[in-house]
């Protein structure tokens, strides 16, 4: 299913820089059906190791098909945080597929407890407060290994202060199943 999931992905971006036809997801689906199933993606992109572009669904709203495409579009063309992805570029990226689970409500007390909650690695977390939402997926792990440095970070992403968790923000955890571009010399970074 990985491998479906990446190629799907990787059409997606190529036919919007016109170097693809468009995908078939009438095709896709018919061979796959469960590609109609409602499911909750991020496609993230990277370029020697360095982000390039992320966006996804944190709740399942469309067929898997569907956000699979609109996701993968959208890392590479409507990321905010860069240019869109031009040609040249699209031989260098690398294009890692998550599939989430649906998220769940963390209750806890304190930071403390939350600590003893959360599993690093494993949980993405979204975090809500005063109407401002972010979340990170299990891979920001990898970087941000502590947990008050992957917090802060967190908190700074939503636009709160760094020490956004002394205000008891509602926390969500979620865990996925991740899929990610390989060649001979193994996946890239």
């Amino acid at each position: 299913m990985g491998e479906l999931l990446l190629k799907i992905a990787r059409q997606a971006i190529a036919a919007r820089l016109g170097l693809a036809p468009r995908v078939d997801k009438e095709k896709l689906a018919k061979e796959h059906p469960e590609l109609l199933q409602k499911q909750a993606t991020f496609v993230t992109l990277t370029i020697g190791g360095q982000l390039r572009g992320c966006i996804g669904s944190i709740i399942p709203h469309r067929s898997l098909i569907d956000d699979l495409v609109a996701n993968a579009e959208a890392a590479a063309f409507e990321d905010p945080r860069f240019v869109p992805l031009g040609a040249e570029e699209f031989e260098k990226v690398d294009i890692e597929v998550s599939l989430l689970t649906v998220p769940k409500q963390l209750e806890y007390s304190d930071v403390e407890d939350l600590k003893s909650k959360i599993s690093p690695g494993e949980d993405g977390v979204i975090l809500q407060l005063d109407g401002r939402q972010a979340t990170f997926l299990p891979q920001v792990w990898e970087e941000l290994n502590d947990f008050d440095l992957f917090f802060a970070h967190l908190c700074a992403k939503a636009g709160l202060p760094q020490n956004c968790l002394s205000y008891h923000p509602t926390i969500y955890t979620y865990r996925v199943e991740k899929f990610k571009e390989c060649d001979s010399a193994g996946c890239s970074a």
